[in-house]
């Protein structure tokens, strides 16, 4: 009976042992891939842009750039009006690392402090790009084997006609749009004009920002829509080469432009040329990424994408609160020219 309870013993302290050993090994093995986890479950770096609608090509296409030179971050754009992006920021809270508008005013409007009190969310800018606002239409609009520079002013006032636009008072787009109206009205000498072809743009052709009816012109819901040169590159539309009195491309014709006054929502808007613009804002959660990728987007390669897409880059970039700018960015720009 002893022998046989020794034994039993011996053979249940030996079952132990294994399971001891096993539970060790599983520990030790546990342990090991919880170290690593870290390291491999790590989430990436988001970076969030807000950016013009009329940016979406490029910025993606910088985006894709971005992230194969860094592979742990992620960039995370949006895209809409300028100016309904730059009240997400002011407005809503919302955070973002880059702000890329159409319209360099947004910035200095919108996003600095100032002298009322309001709290301010950057205080320089850096322009990149030019454009020219136009009209784009397909080989399906009315009148499209007619209409060229010199008549399209009669022709976008026929009845009949359905034009798209932005809406002015959350884009850009919109009240150059406006602006580009009231200058061709002198330029062609037709008084009314602006009044008449604004007949065929009521509020129901209208959007946040003009991108957005890109498929309703291709689709034959409307024949022409107010939009910049780029956008019409871009998705391969035919567009009006206007004269540069009216298309709000030359800085040479700054005065010119600034006859041109019209009223929006957020108040009196002056012609200007067209300039695109991006700043880091104070709040920005990735700012040392924001800052690498404006570089990228200010360099050469930014430059050759901006080109691609259809607009005329500024080689080199100009910035307006240049010694307010990150050190890192100042070799790629040069001091905004005074006005």
């Amino acid at each position: 009976m002893e022998e046989a309870m020794g034994l039993g013993c011996y053979k249940e302290g030996k079952r132990m042992f294994r399971c001891t050993r096993a539970a060790a090994l599983l520990t030790g093995l546990l342990t090991a891939v919880l170290a690593a986890a870290p390291a491999a479950a790590q989430a990436p770096t988001v970076l969030t842009i807000l950016a013009a609608g009329t940016l979406a090509g490029p910025v993606r296409a910088l985006d894709a750039v971005f992230e194969k030179q860094y592979p742990n971050i992620v960039v995370h754009p949006e895209f809409a009006g300028s100016v309904a992006l730059a009240k997400q920021i002011t407005e809503l809270g919302r955070r973002a690392d880059l702000f890329a508008t159409a319209d360099w005013r947004v910035v200095p409007k919108y996003l600095f402090g100032g002298k009322s009190g309001k709290t301010g969310y950057a205080d320089w800018y850096a322009g990149f790009a030019r454009n020219a606002i136009t009209f784009t239409y397909t080989g399906n609009s009315k009148f499209a084997g007619a209409i060229t520079p010199k008549n399209c002013y009669e022709i976008l006032a026929r009845p009949g006609v359905e034009i798209g636009r932005a809406n002015p008072d959350t884009d850009p787009s919109g009240y150059r749009t406006l602006l580009m109206l009231q200058l061709a009205e002198r330029y062609y000498h037709v008084p009314g004009l602006m009044q008449k072809i604004l007949g065929n743009a009521p509020r129901q052709n209208m959007r946040d920002t003009e991108t957005e009816l890109i498929s309703a012109l291709q689709l034959g819901e409307i024949d022409y829509l107010a939009i910049y040169r780029s956008d019409a590159i871009q998705h391969h539309l035919q567009y009006l080469a206007l004269p540069a009195a009216i298309d709000l491309s030359d800085p040479r014709l700054a005065k010119l432009y600034g006859t041109a006054v019209v009223h929006t929502r957020n108040g009196d808007v002056r012609g200007t040329p067209i300039v695109y613009a991006a700043t880091i804002p104070r709040n920005a959660p990735q700012r040392e990424w924001a800052e690498k990728y404006l570089a990228l987007l200010l360099g050469p390669e930014g430059q050759k994408v901006m080109q691609q897409s259809g607009f005329t880059p500024l080689a080199p970039a100009v910035a307006a609160g240049r010694d307010r700018m990150p050190a890192s960015l100042h070799p790629l720009v040069a001091e905004w020219p005074s006005s």
